[in-house]
């Protein structure tokens, strides 16, 4: 019997901001502002099963393309979807990725503590998506704050 362990690894980024979790799930949830934080995405919405995409820098045998899918939605407080990417022929930028994104949002004294985890990075495989993303997210969740802040 040959028994390969496999290595996962998730991101996950925690912040608190001084909005009510309204205003960061509106931020989270509109498609005008998901494209100011984090990147251009066609057809998202929050309801469990819609399927959209995000499109990033292409790279190798790969288009770029993120297919996602809602997996959960309880307004407010958590969002999840599957994000998925890449190209078998790729190593490194682009190789296959089957990841999933959850956001949670905690109502605080003072605002809302949102935690990210973007989970299933397998290792070594996904080892330049982890590094890149892992600093990436780390950027854009305090982006998605300050636009939340901009909100009436």
């Amino acid at each position: 019997m040959n028994d390969v362990a496999i290595d996962t690894r998730d991101i996950v980024v925690e912040e608190v901001f001084p909005h009510p979790p309204e205003k960061i799930w509106k931020t989270l949830t509109t498609g005008a502002l998901i494209g100011r934080w984090l990147m251009a995405q066609t057809g998202f919405e929050p309801v469990k099963g819609k399927r959209f995409t995000f499109q990033t820098k292409p790279g190798g045998a790969w288009d770029g393309v993120i297919h996602c899918q809602v997996l959960e939605v309880i307004p407010n407080e958590r969002l999840v979807y599957s994000w998925t990417g890449g190209h078998e022929e790729n190593v490194g930028y682009g190789a296959p990725l089957d990841t999933i994104v959850t956001w949670t949002l905690s109502r605080t004294a003072n605002g809302t503590r949102l935690r990210l985890v973007h989970a299933g990075f397998v290792v070594p495989r996904n080892k330049s998506a982890l590094d890149t993303m892992g600093s990436g997210w780390k950027k854009v969740v305090p982006n998605l704050g300050a636009i939340a802040g901009e909100q009436d």
